[in-house]
């Protein structure tokens, strides 16, 4: 059960405990199974921290970040997030922060967009398949479209996220305190990025792939 104390030999269980709690309160929205998984990822933390294991505190931490953007606390979500961040860039981790994707790429663009190891979250983000439900979300986005979705810059995040607000490229150049025409180059490249045409359609891919929260 998740009130045993988090030995060593029984760490792999419990982080998968923890799983199957946020899966629950995802599915159904029970306030126990996440308050129950923020606990036990608290006590597997401080546990593999004292024990020095490196591997073992970044899978805690990016699940803690997972709980946390479960119960849509974004800022909650990104303490975390950028901890495991900086210690896993040292040591090249890749696969223990894509094995949470779809909702971990959310994150990871939130990250993105707030300037938080940004290199290393740029390859990561061009490593994460683009998933089938994900695709599938709003109706209008083909299933036989590009399965990846080359990252935006930062810049490019900022232009996107005001066109979905509704901004004229005038305004965003005004907003930003760019020339008219670097607002277009960027929209362009957003554009060729996302396999859209249009705004509207830039703006419903981005939010099928988890760049931008559904409105």
């Amino acid at each position: 059960s998740s009130g045993d104390e988090p030995g060593y030999l029984r760490e792999f269980e419990h982080i998968t405990l923890a799983r199957i709690l946020i899966a629950q309160y995802e599915s159904d929205q029970l306030d126990g199974s996440i308050h129950e998984a923020v606990e036990l990822l608290e006590r597997l933390l401080q546990a593999a921290e004292e024990g020095g294991r490196t591997g073992s505190v970044i899978e805690i931490l990016v699940l803690q970040a997972l709980a946390h953007e479960a119960r849509g606390n974004l800022p909650a979500a990104l303490l975390p997030l950028e901890r495991a961040l900086a210690l896993a860039e040292p040591e090249g981790y890749v696969r223990i922060l894509l094995d949470e994707a779809p909702p971990m790429a959310r994150l990871l663009y939130e990250a993105l967009s707030r300037g938080i190891a940004p290199d290393y979250v740029r390859r990561l983000l061009a490593a994460v398949p683009v998933s089938g439900p994900e695709r599938a979300h709003p109706p209008t986005l083909k299933t036989h479209e590009a399965e990846w979705v080359e990252p935006l810059s930062e810049r490019e995040l900022e232009v996107l996220q005001l066109i979905a607000e509704g901004l004229t490229n005038q305004e965003i150049a005004s907003k930003l305190f760019l020339s008219l025409n670097t607002v277009k180059v960027h929209t362009r490249n957003i554009y060729s990025k996302l396999g859209a045409h249009h705004r509207a359609e830039a703006v419903a891919r981005a939010r099928a792939v988890g760049i931008l929260l559904s409105a």
